[in-house]
């Protein structure tokens, strides 16, 4: 019964996201309630889902401050000079535009956060993106893949996790991957390539002028009014970035902005650097990290009160609407957890698996590490689900580090799941529908995923 409520469970909501007929807020609520009820979970189900807040709300304090952090980098001019390169290489090409969104995310996901990645791909690209006309589903899902491909880094946490669950070193499990991710990385800018010829084709090439960029990457900032964006229709202003119909500019990207802060570039660059370079060395927690930083950035960049109070509030629509996404999110895993769906539904699979396909064990984890790790946390797939399947897939001969190479490769498709905090503040920068990210990432994302595997596979790394 739940291996039934459990997929039936994914299937609503799915449903309900894809055709738009719930938020993803209220379907995160909303479905694991019912179903974790259904279940028998009964006043029970109170303490699972706040066993799931619990678990998410370090995410949530990160999420919190790195918007403001970043959100005040952007105010005072930091990456305006970034977005000035940018613009001169892009000239007027669409295509140009979008493979540059691809080449960003990867050079900028070498940091192993997803959200760091996010906020500065679109503080610097969805600008451009609205004075092409090109359509920010097209950012989102370029961005989304190229930051997939490479969550199998060591220090970005999936490898991590499979060698601990299977008491390996991460660099026995990483090295041999590495062609695997280049190939996933060439899929990635193939793909971002053909989008960007789409959108050439759809659109042509515009002529662009002296006028200040159009805003909608300054987190958070927005005045209600709409802009037309490529092929995602219009959307309204206020929500992670927007403009005002195309005339003029909105607080962001102006070159005029009270906000800037000419004389401070030096220091707002060394101090973002050297937060970067902490998170990377994993000295302190990263909601830490990011909650030190945005004290100093305040403070250096607004000595006054009042001016570090309307800092923050011109981002707050963004906050808002990632941190509800977030807290939501929890309820889901929470469910799934506390019911034992995700057990049941592990165990399901195992018993299903028929013993000729043992010795194909590492394949078929490969394979279905895209599901799971979609519609369940990194921790519950690497520490509850891989163990089991690992113990089995020694008895065929199948090494644990080689299941766990498998194991890896769906993390393209993973990291699209609104399970995934940094996927839900993308989308809400980008002023992006998660169902107008899903319809295009998802199959571009299975594609990525299982050329990483082919490869592996190819190359003796992963046994068939």
């Amino acid at each position: 019964m739940l291996v039934i409520l459990g997929f039936l469970m994914v299937a609503v909501f799915m449903f309900l996201i894809m055709t738009k007929r719930a938020t993803p807020v209220v379907g995160l609520i909303a479905v694991p309630v019912a179903f974790g009820v259904a279940a028998g979970a009964g006043l029970g189900i109170g303490d699972m889902i706040t066993d799931g807040l619990e678990a998410l709300a370090p995410t949530a304090a990160l999420l919190f401050f790195a918007i403001i952090f970043f959100g005040i980098m952007i105010d005072v001019g930091l990456f305006d000079p970034l977005v000035k390169l940018i613009l001169r290489l892009v000239r007027d090409d669409p295509m140009r535009l979008v493979l540059g969104t691809a080449v960003l995310a990867m050079v900028v996901s070498l940091d192993g956060d997803g959200s760091t990645t996010f906020i500065i791909v679109t503080s610097a690209m969805l600008p451009l993106y609205l004075k092409l006309k090109v359509s920010p589903v097209v950012l989102t899902v370029v961005a989304g893949l190229a930051n997939g491909a490479l969550n199998i880094i060591p220090w970005g946490g999936p490898t991590v996790r499979a060698a601990a669950a299977l008491n390996i070193s991460p660099s026995e499990v990483f090295v041999p991957m590495v062609p695997s991710m280049i190939v996933g990385l060439v899929v990635v800018l193939a793909f971002a390539a053909h989008l960007g010829l789409t959108e050439r084709r759809r659109i042509g090439k515009l002529i662009l002028t002296s006028e200040p960029l159009l805003t909608g990457a300054g987190v958070g900032v927005g005045i209600g009014g709409r802009v037309t964006g490529g092929g995602s229709g219009d959307r309204p202003g206020g929500s992670g970035g927007a403009g005002d119909g195309g005339e003029g500019f909105v607080d962001g990207l102006d070159p005029q902005r009270p906000t800037l802060r000419p004389k401070l570039l030096w220091l707002n660059g060394a101090l973002t650097a050297g937060l970067l370079v902490v998170l990377v060395m994993d000295v302190l927690p990263i909601p830490v990290l990011f909650m030190v930083a945005a004290a100093i950035a305040l403070a250096v960049n607004f000595p006054r009160v009042k001016d570090q109070q309307e800092a923050i509030t011109r981002h707050s629509s963004s906050i808002v609407s990632v941190v509800a996404m977030v807290f939501a999110a929890a309820v889901l895993t929470g469910v799934f957890q506390g019911t034992g769906m995700v057990e049941a539904m592990a165990q399901w699979l195992l018993e299903i698996i028929p013993p000729s396909m043992g010795p194909h064990l590492a394949v078929i984890v490969g394979i279905l590490s895209l599901p799971f790790t979609f519609f369940m946390s990194n921790d519950a797939f690497y520490f509850g689900i891989l163990p089991v399947l690992s113990e089995t897939a020694s008895t065929y001969g199948i090494a644990p580090v080689e299941m766990a190479r498998a194991s890896i490769t769906g993390q393209t498709f993973h990291m699209q799941s609104p399970l995934v905090p940094a996927i839900l503040l993308l989308v809400t920068l980008a002023g992006v529908s998660l169902a107008d990210h899903h319809k295009k990432v998802l199959w571009r994302a299975a594609v990525v995923s299982l050329s990483m595997l082919v490869v592996g596979v190819a190359l003796g790394h992963i046994p068939f």
